[in-house]
């Protein structure tokens, strides 16, 4: 990569932000062991998967839009 490329910062602003969203991941991690046995498809941890990431980005937020102002 060229020097005078643009970086995009929010996929390192994300791994800054992920350990204070440790809670939502470990719910997440849960409801994923809880449902994997399950054979008839109807489990999800579609609710756990976006409360984590929800948390992920309302750390990023700020901080991405201070750097694009």
């Amino acid at each position: 990569m060229a020097d005078n490329e643009p970086v995009d910062p929010k996929n390192f602003l994300e791994e800054r932000c992920k350990p204070q969203c440790v809670k939502s991941l470990y719910d997440y991690e849960r409801c994923v062991k809880r449902v994997e046995n399950d054979e008839t498809g109807q489990k999800h941890c579609t609710g756990q998967f976006f409360d984590y990431w929800s948390c992920v980005d309302k750390c990023v937020a700020p901080k991405l839009f201070e750097k694009l102002k």
